[in-house]
């Protein structure tokens, strides 16, 4: 049996976009209602029931341009459609952050919600000067991968900070709870990959791609 292909970002228009976003935002409200996970929406686009890895940032909406972040979980490996990727990270966002207390319903009016859609991991080369060269700030997120440890940035975080390819690759090591110069070590595993990301002008307000070169929030 032939695999299904996943679904690569790049496929992904505006409007695919906007439909995640907000099957996002209303995949927490149903489960803040029914304490279960929603079932896909009967209008959901036949590309989108593909399978798909992507992430979902929930931020605190502090004025225009000014967030923080409240919750952000998702998943690398395109294993199911990603429709329910998206409905399930969502809630896990809101409820299983470990770095945050859950979401409270109340909060759904003053947070915006954000969907990265990400391509299929690209291990890098093993040297340190290949691996820094094959970087690129604005294009890439990282994954970090050491034994049972294991460290995800979005490349979003690497623009919004101003980091370099240097930098992105430490800060990944670190947030890997590893040292900021193990992807140095050949033994460490560093992937790279792509993402289109789409996010709330303001909770519950307009839907637009998040271009890479907005510098207007911190880590994930």
């Amino acid at each position: 049996m032939s695999r299904v292909k996943p679904v690569d970002p790049d496929e992904l228009s505006d409007a695919h976009g906007e439909f995640l976003v907000k099957l996002a935002r209303s995949s927490v409200e149903y489960f803040y209602k029914e304490w279960r996970f929603m079932e896909p929406p009967d209008n959901t686009p036949e590309l989108l029931m593909r399978p798909g890895a992507a992430f979902v940032t929930i931020d605190e909406y502090k004025g225009p341009g000014e967030y923080r972040l409240r919750g952000c979980i998702g998943v690398v490996k395109p294993v199911d459609p990603l429709v329910k990727t998206v409905i399930r990270v969502a809630v896990e966002a809101a409820t299983n952050d470990p770095r945050f207390p859950p979401l409270k319903p109340r909060e759904l009016g003053s947070v915006v919600f954000e969907v990265s859609v990400l391509s299929d991991l690209e291990e890098l080369p093993d040297d340190p000067s290949g691996r820094a060269s094959s970087v690129r700030v604005g294009r890439d997120g990282l994954v970090v991968e050491r034994g049972m440890y294991r460290g995800l940035l979005l490349p979003q975080v690497a623009v919004d900070l101003g980091w370099d390819e240097r930098t992105f690759l430490s800060e990944t090591c670190v947030k890997a709870g590893l040292s900021p110069d193990c992807w140095l070590d050949p033994a460490t595993r560093v992937y790279r990959y792509r993402a289109s990301i789409w996010r709330e002008e303001y909770p519950g307000g307009p839907i637009k791609r998040h271009l890479l070169d907005a510098r207007s929030r911190g880590s994930q």
